[in-house]
């Protein structure tokens, strides 16, 4: 079975708030693609314009570390057809220390479900009252080999805390970052997942939208 945990991109949404929406808009519209084709013949060419941190988004280690990997040089093997844990933390603002420590991560994916994509598109969304990683939490999953950590609210940090503890302990390790993913409720515990969140191989940015999924067997 397939899930999708991934949110659409839309024309004007907002993923961040102070962030520019994305502007989705005709190249080339049908209508003026008939002046260049054969009669019955036409095409549709489309443009956007958008941040790298717009819809489900992967950081990439140069999101925090300038000497870190960019979008274009993530290993395959960190955002493909890996095994995946799912933490429930729906019951908690913070996700601390306690929560991940006893949790076996060696070359897997940590999805951790908050419950907060029911609140995509609205103002509570980016409100600074989103779940997080503490930096406790942050710690012990640099050290537990885990291979990328996903989370389906608004940051994976405080958005009060502007030292962003979370990015810097994570993609410092080289541990790859997922965030505002949805559906994550669809997916068992642990056991059986696949995941998959792979962006285009773009050189010199160090965020870039994902269609994120999941394969349950």
């Amino acid at each position: 079975m397939l899930v999708d945990l991934s949110h659409t991109i839309e024309h004007g949404m907002i993923t961040y708030a102070g962030l520019p929406e994305p502007v989705i808009s005709d190249f080339l519209s049908r209508e003026a693609s008939r002046t260049r084709y054969a009669s019955g013949t036409e095409f549709h060419i489309a443009g956007i314009s958008m941040v790298g941190n717009t819809g489900t988004y992967i950081d990439a280690p140069s999101h925090r570390f300038e000497s870190g990997v960019d979008i274009a040089g993530i290993d395959l093997q960190s955002v493909a057809d890996l095994s995946a844990t799912v933490l429930r933390a729906t019951d908690r603002r913070s996700i601390d220390a306690d929560d991940v420590r006893n949790l076996q991560l060696r070359g897997k994916a940590l999805l951790i479900q908050t419950g907060w994509s029911q609140h995509w598109r609205t103002e509570k969304y980016w409100s600074n009252q989103h779940p997080f990683v503490t930096r406790g939490a942050a710690e012990s999953l640099a050290r537990s080999g885990v291979r990328a950590v996903g989370i389906d609210s608004y940051n994976i940090d405080d958005a009060n805390d502007g030292t962003r503890p979370a990015h810097t302990e994570l993609l410092r390790a080289g541990i790859l970052i997922i965030e505002h993913l949805t559906n994550l409720e669809a997916l068992p515990s642990s056991g059986g997942i696949r995941f998959f969140a792979v962006p285009p191989r773009v050189r010199g940015l160090s965020s870039f939208p994902v269609r994120a999924f999941a394969i349950v067997e």
